[in-house]
């Protein structure tokens, strides 16, 4: 009897905890994090609001889970694993794979002031920490001697993949918009290896 209840009751957690992030990154996205209520981010989702609590202690915690699906979703474009010269295409399949159907919201929420001071500091870090990962893999580090020129272009380059993902989502800007994954991947290089070049 125990077996039977604890499966379902993970399952339903997990669903559950889905559901209030995918509606909590379209009300913050779109509403921004000051506006969006937990009321109303719950009754999207269809569940009871002391959920909220429940899974993410807060709205600011429900906010930075929101954020670091965000930040996790593009850190695969920069993971440990991948090279300055795979980068490209990394970053070609982020933006023209199938899953870009929830980039809108989760850009959306990286770009947008949220009128709250925790709030933007939690999302200003999470894209600085992206940015440093981004150097990093251009041989960045705090104590190198070209640290700050690594660094911005890092930041360039973050904002030139930023600025695609939303041209391509919102503004169906073409042929930006239908281009595909090695239509991206030239430019792209041409871009990274103007900023970043191999050291």
């Amino acid at each position: 009897m125990t077996t039977r209840t604890t499966g379902p009751r993970r399952r339903d957690a997990a669903g559950t905890r889905q559901l209030l992030l995918d509606a909590a990154r379209r009300r913050f996205a779109g509403d921004g994090y000051a506006a969006a209520t937990v009321r109303d981010i719950a009754d999207d989702a269809g569940v009871n609001v002391a959920l909220i609590n429940r899974y993410f202690a807060s709205k600011e915690g429900l906010f930075q889970a929101c954020l670091v699906g965000a930040v996790d979703e593009f850190g695969r474009t920069v993971g440990h694993d991948v090279t300055l010269d795979q980068m490209p295409q990394a970053i070609a399949s982020q933006l023209a794979g199938p899953h870009t159907g929830k980039y809108p919201n989760q850009i959306l929420l990286l770009l947008r002031s949220s009128g709250d001071e925790r709030a933007d500091r939690i999302r200003l870090d999470v894209l600085r920490s992206f940015a440093e990962r981004l150097a990093t893999a251009a041989g960045w580090r705090p104590d190198h001697p070209d640290a700050d020129r690594l660094l911005l272009r890092a930041q360039i380059m973050l904002s030139a993949s930023l600025g695609m993902a939303i041209l391509r989502s919102s503004a169906a800007m073409e042929p930006l918009t239908s281009a595909g994954e090695e239509d991206l991947i030239g430019p792209l290089q041409d871009v990274l290896g103007a900023l970043l070049p191999p050291t």
